[in-house]
Formats: C-alpha cells, structure tokens, sequence
C-alpha cells in the first residue's frame, strides 16, 4: 500500500514536471521561433530612430525663368533632447535634474515638472564642444522650453554653419548622445532684398499633424511660407517629406544613418515679373529715401515690376531671424517691412487722370472752365497752385498745366456719382487680388462712404472739389494708379494686375494657369468712346511733351511718354513735431502709339512730382527700352537692404537734358482741409524669431566644471547668486 502511494506521488509529480516544462519549450517555440522576427524587430527598434526628413519647397523664378527662390544645403547641428536624458539617467544612476514649472493640464494651470535640459546640456554636452572650440552661445530659456512644449521636434543648436566648421564636427567625432550633424534643404533668396515685398519669407509652422508627429522618434517639421507669394503659394511650394533611420548604439550615440527615403521638391511658381526690369526699377528707386514703383503691362495687366524703398533681405529670415534684428526692423521709423506699392495715399493731381474720365462719362469732356486763381464753395475759397491763374482751359490742357481750380469746377460738373462710379470701375477703393499680404484698398469716397463714416456730416460741393484734385478723403495705393495709367494707355481695357503666370511640377506638368483678367471696359461700361479716351491720352501726352507741362523731366528722345504729375500735401511727427512730408507721384504710359508700359511712381518727402517722380520713370523707360532692344545687358546682383531716411528730396537728376519752357510741378495748393495720412500697413506673418542668447546660454571662455562640482550643482541644487532659478531636485523616475 505503501509502495503504490509512493509511485503514484512519483509518476504524478513526473506528470506536472512534463507538462511544466512543456509548457516552457512550447513558450520558447513560440517565441524564439513563431514570434521570433516580432522580438528582434522591437530589439532592432530600440537601437533605431526614425526621423522625418523636412519637404523641400519649390522654386521661385521670374517670367522668363531666371530663378529668384531656391534652396541650398545647410549644415546645421541638431540636439535630439530625449536622448540626450535617456543617456544622462543611464549615467548617472536612473537619476535626472528635475524642473518645475507652470503648464496647462485640460486647460488649466498647473504645476509640471521636466527634465532641467538647461543643466544637462551645460554640465555635459558644451564642455565637449568648447573643448573642440565648436561651442556657440544659444538661449538656455528656449531650449527647455523647446524641450517641454516640443521634445519630439529636435532642437537647432547652429544653423548655417560653414563647410570647415562641418568638418571639424566630423573630425572631432563629437561623440555625444543626441547631437548629430545634418544637412538640410535652406531658402535662399538668390537676390538679396531684389522683389523682397513680393517673395516673401518662410518660417516655422505654428502647429503640427499630432497623427504626422507621432509616426517618427523625432519630427523635422517642413518650413511655412509666412507672406506674399511664398505664403499664398504655399500649397503649391511644399512638398512631399522624406524620412531617415539612424542607427544608436546603447549609449544613446548616434552612429550613423542606416535607411533614408528622400523628400520630394514642390512645384515652381512663375511670376509675370521681369527680373532684369526689377533689378533697374529698384536701383533707380534707390535715389530716394521712401518711395514705389510699379510696372505693368497694358496689354495684359500683367505686373512687370514692383518695387519699394526701403527694403529688407528675406535671407534674413531664414531659418530664422534673430530677436535682435526683428526688433530692428520693427523700429526703423521708415518701415521696411511694409510694401509701399500696395499701401494707400492721397494721390494729389494724379487722380485728375480718373476725373476727367468721369466727366466724359457726363458728357461735359468738351467744356472749358475758366481760373482765375482759384474758386469759391460757400465760405471757402478754394485755391489753385497758380496764384493768378491759367484762364481759360479745355481739358487737355487743365491736364497739361495740372489747373485745380478747372478740376474743382469739371468735378462737380461731372458729379460725384459719376466720379464714384467710374472709380469702381477703374478698380479704386478696393483690393487688386494680388497674392500679397498687407494690401490697403484705399478709399473712394463719396457721399456714401461719408454717410457710413461720419453719419454727422453732409457731402457738399467743396468735398467733390477736393476730390476731384486728389486731396481730402480720397486715397490710393501706386498699384492702383498704375492700373489707371495702364487702362488709358491700352484704350479702356482695365485688367486686373496679374503676378503670378503658373505653377509647374518638377516634371513640367502644369498645375495652375492664372489668364489674364478683365475688370470692366471703359468703352461699354462707362459708355465712353474711343475719341473721348483720347482726349485724355493726349491730355497726358502733353503734360510731359509740350512747354509748359509739369511732367517735362520725363521726356525722352528714344520713346514717346505720356503722363501726369502730382503733389499732395500731407503731414507726419518728427521729432514731436508736425512737418510737411508731401507725397509726390507721376503716373505714365508708353510708347504713345503702342503702349508696352505703364509707370507708377510714388515718393514720399519730396518736393513735386515733376521734380523728383517723373525723372525716376523717365530713366526706367530708358532702361526698359534698352533691355527690350537688347541694346544693354542687365547683370542682375544681389541687393543689399537700404534703412530708408526722411530727407527732403527736392530733385532727382540722371544727367537728361532738361526740356525748355518747363512748367514746375506747383499743385499742391492750400485745399483748406487735412488730407489724409498716407495707410500703411506692413506686409503679415509672424516670422520665426530666435531669441538672442542669455546669460545661461553664454559658452565663450566658460570653463567646464569638474566632477566635484557637477556633483554638487545636480544633487546639492545650484544656487545662482544672481538671478532667481526654478525649483530643481533629484528624480530617479523618468520625467
């Protein structure tokens, strides 16, 4: 009996043993074998990286393909900030310098706590680089805050560092965990500040695809097109990102890149400007301090060039511009950012141009209205520039002489609805369509507009008068009278202004074809004959042509020029003092008889349109007319940024003879009320902005500390005697 108990505990205790350690080969199988590619796999991983290469965008080039966007290598350094922790903890024992600090949990504020990379990276990554003399100052406040808010993102460190400064890295074999070397696709501006307000820049994107980062250990977000054309065309400008596996060994060092899937260039978007023509508008616009210019072509509305001073340099920007030359820029009282082709002024005895067609609207193109120096609205007597008068004019002469006291009684003879309506027509008052950012429309008042803007007041026969000479509420941006120029010039087609041509892949299929676009027809819209637009052609015509025109400095022996001078007073603090800043234009076309231009010239402080804008539109269609003759070769070169100055300009000279029996340009006039001050508004996005280093930040001459006093600084607490730190204390758990 007791023998069979004993076997039977024997053999059942065989039975579990057997079935046991089936269990354990079967588990094995299936692991080792079944499983097998699934382990090694997520062994393989964790020595792996995956990170998201950034798109490279597509080019920028002007209408004949020179390019004026590209992208060029850039070296720049990188801190993979995860795995700079991971191997700090290894290190030293599990243990990391802990940071509180105030973050929001479910939209509220609370208090949060993260690895101190500020502390990391000083005690363990810039001691190495300032051996090796590659260390540079950085803001240690946006790296943990970069680390807290972005961790999977890596952070810059340098950007656009030089080849032999790459090679040193190299050489050196850095060595560190979480610090690579990589090149990346850079914007460049080829150019310098050549057609700034019209390209743009690029920056880092606000946000990011929460499901995109979370495919990758680390997430190189593509850059963003921030304004005018690279913000409007940026759908087209991005590309397909890219993506690379660096191998890590246990240390957390990068090793080397074990797989990489290259990003895919974005499509190309042609502008209708001629670079060769933007090179020489903007060289010549450079005589003044403050001023534009536009160019466009009559036949098309195409927008050949455009220009304004002063000027930035994108490259500036990129990849990001410092807080110290932001906060430059931001200051410059003459404004560089903003775009003053697009910004909106009162445009003075230019607007007599869409005046006098509103009259011919009205039938009245072939009165004549007398001056005797000026004309009387109820209480105010309303002056012209020419003290004793021009007598009687027709027309094309009060054009030619710039008569106020003709266009005061012409204006309300023609009616303010008729003005309002013509306006509209001509594009006044309202946005172009341009892919620009910051664009004024201007105003084009009327009684209207005065209703819903100043509902006390009353429109009158003296607010028609100021109108009508370009003076009181009305206000115009120099694109705008370009078009007016170029509507006049081609016989009353007006286009809207075209910049951009197409958009074209890489592999020359066509994405996007922008046609020329009609706005309105001056012939069936405003009921205007050919003859009656002549009129105000030759009006134009004589202005620069006869004696005695105020557009005389335009003149030019190679090409016919048809024009219009103008001065409008206006006023801006100085110094805390209110001084006289008069905004002077001339608006052109040419050749007379077949027009291939349109010229707007804008200056501001000068000392009239016929003394400082007509001779800058005069030399650029000296200049044009060589470049289409092919008489003159135009080297484009970078162009440096100009600050812009408030000088007065009382004459631009390019050594032309001056014509006989000149008339100067007189028409500002006392109008009895203010005009209005020029609106201008700089052109948008945010930029990416990085901040200046602190004093946490700063590498130059800092000795490494010893082990004694690493020591000391992460489990004793570092006591900054002169500024005040955030709480820190040892933490053996992960962050």
């Amino acid at each position: 009996m007791k023998r069979s108990s004993f076997y039977f505990r024997f053999y059942t205790l065989a039975a579990i043993m057997t079935i046991l350690l089936g269990v354990l080969v079967a588990r094995l199988w299936v692991v080792q074998i079944l499983e097998g590619a699934k382990y090694a796999s997520k062994i393989e991983n964790r020595s792996q990286v995956t990170v998201r290469l950034p798109a490279v965008r597509g080019e920028i080039l002007d209408r004949n393909g020179i390019k004026l966007v590209e992208n060029a290598a850039c070296y720049e350094v990188d801190f993979y900030l995860p795995a700079m922790v991971k191997a700090y903890r290894d290190k030293h024992e599990g243990k990391v310098p802990i940071t509180e600090y105030r973050g929001r949990v479910r939209g509220m504020l609370r208090t949060k706590k993260a690895a101190d990379m500020e502390l990391i990276i000083r005690d363990e990554v810039i001691p190495r680089l300032e051996s090796l003399g590659l260390a540079q100052d950085y803001n240690s406040q946006r790296l943990q805050t970069h680390y807290q808010d972005n961790s999977e993102i890596p952070f810059n460190y340098r950007q656009n560092i030089d080849y032999d400064t790459m090679v040193r890295y190299m050489e050196n074999n850095v060595g560190l965990p979480g610090v690579e070397i990589g090149i990346k696709p850079m914007r460049h501006y080829i150019y310098g500040s050549l057609a700034a307000h019209l390209l743009g820049y690029v920056g880092a994107p606000i946000d990011h695809d929460p499901a995109e980062v979370a495919k990758y250990n680390y997430f190189q977000p593509d850059i963003v097109g921030k304004s005018q054309v690279e913000l409007f065309y940026d759908s087209y400008l991005r590309g397909k990102a890219g993506a690379k596996v660096l191998d890590r060994d246990v240390k957390g060092v990068i090793k080397g890149e074990l797989k990489r899937i290259e990003p895919t260039q974005g499509a190309n978007v042609y502008l209708t400007i001629d670079a060769r023509l933007q090179f020489v508008v903007e060289q010549t616009l450079r005589n003044i301090g403050r001023g534009s210019a536009v160019v466009i072509d009559p036949n098309s509305g195409d927008v050949l060039a455009m220009a304004s001073v002063p000027a930035f340099d994108p490259n500036t920007f990129i990849p990001s511009i410092s807080g110290t030359d932001w906060s430059a820029l931001q200051k410059n009282l003459a404004k560089p950012l903003v775009n003053r082709a697009i910004s909106a002024y009162a445009p003075g005895s230019t607007y007599k141009v869409p005046i006098s067609l509103a009259g011919l609207r009205a039938g009245i193109g072939s009165r004549t209205f007398s001056c005797s120096g000026g004309v009387q609205y109820g209480n105010f007597f309303m002056k012209c520039w020419q003290k004793n008068g021009h007598g009687s004019l027709s027309l094309e002469t009060a054009l030619k002489v710039s008569c106020n006291a003709f266009f005061y009684q012409y204006g309300n003879a023609a009616g303010i609805e008729n003005i309002v309506a013509v306006g509209n027509m001509l594009g006044l008052g309202q946005k172009s369509g341009l892919p620009l950012s910051g664009e004024v429309p201007g105003i084009l008042p009327g009684p209207e507009w005065l209703a819903q803007n100043y509902p006390r007041e009353r429109w009158s026969s003296g607010y028609t008068a100021n109108t009508s000479i370009g003076q009181g509420f009305v206000l115009v941006s120099p694109l705008q009278m370009a078009v007016v120029a170029a509507s006049v010039a081609n016989g009353g087609t007006v286009y809207y202004p075209r910049l951009v041509e197409k958009v074209v892949t890489q592999d020359g299929t066509v994405l996007l074809q922008e046609p020329a676009k009609v706005r309105a027809d001056l012939k069936t819209d405003a009921g205007l004959t050919a003859a009656d637009i002549e009129r105000v052609r030759r009006g134009m015509w004589e202005v620069v042509n006869e004696g005695g025109g105020t557009g005389g400095r335009a003149r030019s022996k190679d090409i016919q020029v048809a024009g219009k001078t103008g001065t409008a007073q206006n006023w801006i603090v100085r110094d805390g003092r209110r001084v006289q800043d008069n905004l002077v234009w001339f608006v052109s076309f040419a050749p007379y008889d077949n027009p291939k231009y349109a010229i707007c010239v804008m200056v501001e402080g000068g000392e009239a349109g016929g003394r400082v804008a007509a001779p800058i539109a005069g030399e650029i269609y000296k200049q044009a007319l060589a470049i289409e003759s092919g008489a003159e070769e135009v080297k484009i070169e970078p162009l440096p940024p100009t600050e812009g100055n408030f000088k007065h300009v009382d004459l631009v000279d390019f050594g032309n003879p001056i014509p006989a029996a000149l008339s100067e340009d007189g028409d500002t006039g006392d109008t009895g009320q203010a005009p209005q001050v020029a609106a201008q508004t700089a052109q948008g996005g945010a930029p990416t902005i990085k901040p200046d280093a602190d004093d946490r930040g700063r590498v130059k001459n800092q000795p490494a500390r010893n082990a004694v006093q690493r020591f000391f600084d992460i489990f004793g607490g570092r006591k900054d005697a002169d500024k005040p730190r955030e709480k820190r204390k040892p933490n053996p758990g992960r962050p």
